[in-house]
């Protein structure tokens, strides 16, 4: 059976005089667009306004002219750097037939010179060389980006604008309490009910109230939080609307979100991210899951010697946050587990040096755990589910 493929190369076969390359820099105010046209000597390159219409037009006059050339064009291949501009250029091309990738921009090698040119010129020619080794098949050059639906898209905003706002609210929070302790008011909580009424009967260290100008900054203050909490909690209402309305018997990631949720340790937005953010991917093994999460090592290595320096800093953020975080808290939760004994018997010295490096081991074999509990239903061994509801 084919593996799937990681997108570190092309699987497909490249007939460089009947396939037309397009690469694309893309900017906020402008695109530079290259090509390599089949039987045409020069390689073109055009500067557009950011219109995708024009862009197509500037695909489909290339191809004429290669054709005039005497080259039959059965192939055209467009790339792009990810950016900010994320897939939408992507899919768009996709819907009117022509083959598009989106390059990964850490997999792409650079001039490691401390003051060597750039331009979107220079970057123009990089991608395009790269690209052209990338369709050849020849690994190392770069590695591509999956394209999601638009639909895989919207499914990951509730997650990621909730720990937006999750952040929001905690600067808020330390930003009043900082505010007061000049005052010398140290027992104030903000998360209070109540809390704004009690702004009113608070003393400074002095005895007196809080003069105008304080109490205004703090009432404001009051108004954010307040806005912020209401809208976590119209997220997290609006998720376990979704998860009521779709029966649990249909496949999908809600089943998939259910399932993980049931593992004690593990709530309903742990559960959530897991699957929007990995668990959907069609990862290729069980070490394309870790690295996707960044939960490998950093090796450090001249001659004999060989250092870890810790974790990758390549993969998904939000995953590796997660991971290490629920590695903790399933130490907790699910202390009779196969894979919570596994890290006592590792970290038996209880040095806190052993404890880090194994803590992440930890959390790399609990995600390829719920990964085959999400695919294939597997339980881990000993561990503990709440009562399907």
């Amino acid at each position: 059976m084919p593996q799937i493929n990681d997108l570190s190369r092309s699987l497909s076969s490249f007939e460089q005089d009947r396939t037309l390359i397009v690469v694309v820099e893309v900017s906020l105010s402008s695109w530079l667009v290259a090509g390599i046209l089949p039987g045409v000597a020069r390689q073109p390159m055009k500067k557009l306004g950011p219109a995708e219409d024009a862009l197509l037009a500037l695909i489909c006059r290339w191809k004429d002219e290669a054709s005039r050339a005497g080259r039959n064009i059965m192939r055209v291949c467009v790339a792009y750097e990810a950016g900010r501009d994320g897939f939408w250029l992507a899919r768009w091309l996709l819907t009117h037939g022509i083959e598009t990738y989106v390059i990964h921009s850490a997999s792409v090698s650079v001039s490691r010179e401390q003051r060597r040119a750039k331009t979107d010129r220079l970057d123009t020619e990089l991608l395009k060389r790269t690209f052209l080794g990338w369709l050849r098949g020849e690994r190392g050059h770069c590695s591509m980006a999956a394209i999601p639906t638009i639909q895989e898209e919207d499914a990951r905003r509730p997650n990621r604008e909730r720990e937006k706002l999750v952040g929001d609210r905690t600067r808020i929070i330390n930003r009043i309490k900082a505010t007061l302790i000049r005052f010398g008011i140290r027992t104030f909580k903000p998360t209070l009910r109540k809390a704004e009424e009690r702004l009113e009967a608070l003393r400074t260290a002095e005895g007196v109230p809080l003069l105008e100008n304080t109490r205004a900054e703090l009432h404001r203050d009051m108004a954010r939080l307040r806005m912020i909490q209401e809208q976590i909690k119209e997220i997290e209402q609006r998720r376990l609307r979704d998860l009521e309305s779709v029966s649990s018997a249909k496949p999908g990631p809600h089943a998939m979100v259910r399932l993980i949720a049931r593992v004690i340790g593990i709530g309903i937005e742990t559960a959530d991210m897991l699957v929007h953010e990995i668990l959907l991917r069609n990862l290729r093994d069980r070490q394309a899951l870790a690295r996707y999460a960044g939960l490998t090592g950093s090796p450090d290595e001249s001659g004999s010697r060989r250092r870890e320096k810790g974790l990758s800093r390549s993969g998904n953020a939000r995953v590796r946050r997660g991971m290490i975080q629920l590695a903790w808290r399933f130490l907790q939760f699910q202390k009779e587990s196969a894979l919570a004994q596994w890290y006592r018997d590792r970290t038996a010295d209880r040095r806190s040096s052993t404890r880090k490096t194994m803590i992440v081991a930890l959390a790399r074999k609990l995600l390829i755990a719920l990964w085959l509990l999400a695919k294939t239903g597997q339980i881990p061994e000993g561990v503990l589910l709440r009562p399907a509801t």
